[in-house]
Formats: C-alpha cells, structure tokens, sequence
C-alpha cells in the first residue's frame, strides 16, 4: 500500500538523513508484491479462508458486545453524529466501531483543525472503543492456529527463514532479494554478503498480529500511530560462526550469461523478459533450514542454532513470548531472549507449507477450534 512505503520512507530518511550520508551511500534495495501476494498485512482481501475466519470472529465479537452496557454508553455519546437510518453505533455499523476508532485516532494525530466534538474523545468511551475493537480484530491470533496461519504465518515464516539464513549465511537470510550492481543477486551494491537490517512497511494490524500470536498481545491496547516491531537476532560471543555458502547466493556463477543483446533491450521487453532472460526456472534454489520445521532439521542444521537468541519490541519494550519463559528455552536472566530454536518451533506451528494453498483449503469447515488453541506455545 502506498501510505505504507511511504512511512517506509520517512522511518528510513530519519534513519539516514542527507546530511550524514557519504558520496558512496548506494540507495537501498527496495522490494515489493503484487497484492495477490503480499504478506506484510493480513490479507483478507486475497485469501479467502482468512475472509472466512476474520468474519466469523467479527461477528462473534458483534453477537458479544452490541447489546452491551458499554455499547450503550458510547451510543449516548456519539449516536447523535451517525448516518441517518443507522444511528445505533456497533461493532458491525456502518461505520464500524473500529472504523469510528481509526477516525478518533486519526484527529488525535493531526491537531486541533480536524478534531471532532468533544463526546468521541470521552475517555471512558475510548477504553470501550479499544477494549472491543482489539477483541474483534486480534482476539482469533490468540485462540485458533489456523487464524495465525493464514493471517499472518507467510510473514512470520519469511522473518524466520531470514534468521536462520543468517545463521547458515546461504543467501536466506535475503541476500537473493537484494539486487547489488549491474542487476546480479545476492550481493549488496557495495558487495556486502549479509544483511544486517531489514525495513518493512506495514500496518497496526501487523504488528498486533504477530504479537497475538506469539501469546505477547494480552491486555495491550491498539498500536497506537507510529508503532514498530522490532525483532533482533542476537549471537553470543562464544558461539561459531558459520562460513558463508559460496555458489548459492548469486546469478552471478555461471547459471546466467549476460550478453550484449541484454543491454540493448527496451525497458518493457526487459521488465517482462527478465524471468526468461535469468533462466530463473533452473536456478537452484538456497539449500539449507528455510521453511523447514524444527523437526525436519538435521542434528548438524539444530546444532547451527545453538547459541542464537530472538528479542521482540514493541515500541521500544521488550515483550515476553509465554512459551520462551519454560527453563531451556531462553537466556539465563532475560526471558525476553528467546532461543532462537524456542522462537522457531513455536512458529513452525503457524507457519503456512504454502499460504496461497491454505488459504483455499478448509473452506466447507467450521471456522471456531474446538478447543482454544492457545498462542506463544
């Protein structure tokens, strides 16, 4: 979305400024997805499971809080200012109480100019705004593995494919993203063979999302504007550390040839010629964890996690994961740190073998667990 690169942008100019870059400081390598594809918020829009789920949770949370006394507090308050023929504010309203809330927060942000009248900014009416939106939105991340799956798990699972590809240092780490010069992959524009950070533009809802799925949402209120999730990757001192695999981290070793018809060729052939031109079909791909679960991993490949550890924040807060707290499977003195095989098997229960497929699968079942299936385990 575009407000989201935007803010991409201006995170990274604050980061970066022209004053304190030298002539040599390349521009950063930017990369993005159609919207069929991407993953960088839950896409309800391009995944019809998750459409299901999310709207079966809505309502759930409408059947729970519509006739609510609190509900009835914030319709004395600001029922007066709804459409004509809908007044009665409601989770599912039109506008939706969450919809209402984004407007509040907005008015908040940009000064007394596009405020609204004083009633919708009650901060008891607020609370209740929160509480309810929160539950509606984020309360499926918490109770079902299917919801994280399809909603937010083909995320989480390239976060956590770029861990281990630091580790391994075999290009997952995003390396084969990065195009450094003359086009080639897997080297930075100054040649760099490992990426150190990664920015990402995304939405509240993101960052909700994975927090709620990761167990570490309870008793938060909405992201508030610019929020950000942080999420480290720590090596102690004393751990080895792997070589880097040669061969696999760029198309630069033989697989393709640039010749000088390339260099001849229109933007439009090249921009849709390129897959054909690289011969991408026959490119290995990087061996190695990737998308493999704990338990598909070799001794060797768990033993390469050892010593590695997993933080999140959250606006700067280190947040607790519940199932990093059980003995072994944090840093003695900070169970903030999780291990990075604790942080790696609690994803793998959510992470997607193939979310474009899970999001088509299931479509005839009920969209509620039996069970509560409890997040951050």
């Amino acid at each position: 979305m575009p407000r989201a690169l935007e803010s991409m942008q201006q995170c990274f100019w604050g980061m970066y400024p022209s004053t304190a870059r030298t002539p040599s400081f390349q521009p950063p390598t930017i990369i993005t997805r159609t919207p069929a594809d991407e993953t960088l918020f839950p896409n309800d829009s391009n995944c019809r499971r998750f459409s299901q789920l999310s709207s079966a949770f809505a309502q759930r949370t409408a059947d729970r809080w519509n006739g609510s006394k609190e509900m009835d507090y914030l319709n004395s308050l600001i029922s007066k200012w709804m459409p004509v023929g809908a007044e009665r504010v409601a989770v599912d309203s039109h506008p939706r109480l969450s919809g209402i809330m984004d407007t509040i927060n907005s008015t908040l942000a940009h000064g007394p100019e596009v405020r609204l009248p004083p009633e919708f900014y009650d901060k008891k009416g607020r609370e209740a705004i929160d509480k309810i939106a929160v539950e509606e939105w984020f309360s499926g991340y918490k109770e079902s593995a299917e919801y994280r799956s399809v909603g937010i798990g083909g995320l989480v699972g390239d976060l956590v494919s770029r861990m281990t590809g630091s580790v391994e240092r075999n290009g997952n780490d995003g390396l084969l993203e990065v195009g450094g010069k003359d086009d080639e992959l897997g080297k930075g524009r100054n040649n760099e063979e490992g990426i150190q950070f990664a920015i990402s533009g995304c939405h509240d809802t993101t960052l909700a999302a994975i927090l709620s799925s990761f167990g570490a949402f309870d008793g938060e209120e909405w992201p508030p504007y610019t929020s950000h999730l942080a999420l480290e990757l720590f090596r102690k001192t004393e751990a080895p550390r792997t070589d880097i695999v040669r061969g696999r981290t760029s198309f630069d070793d033989g697989v393709r040839v640039k010749t000088a018809n390339d260099q001849n060729q229109s933007f439009w052939r090249s921009l849709f010629d390129r897959a054909k031109n690289q011969n991408l079909q026959n490119v290995p791909g990087p061996e190695g964890m990737a998308r493999k679960t704990m338990d598909e991993l070799t001794a060797e490949q768990k033993s390469k996690l050892d010593g590695y550890y997993v933080r999140i924040r959250f606006n700067d807060r280190p947040m607790t994961i519940p199932g990093c707290k059980l003995a072994g499977n944090h840093l003695e003195g900070d169970e903030s740190f999780c291990t990075l095989e604790a942080f790696k098997r609690i994803a793998d229960k959510f992470t997607p073998k193939n979310w474009k497929q899970a999001c088509v699968t299931n479509l005839d079942q009920p969209a509620f667990p039996a069970v509560v299936e409890k997040a951050g385990y």
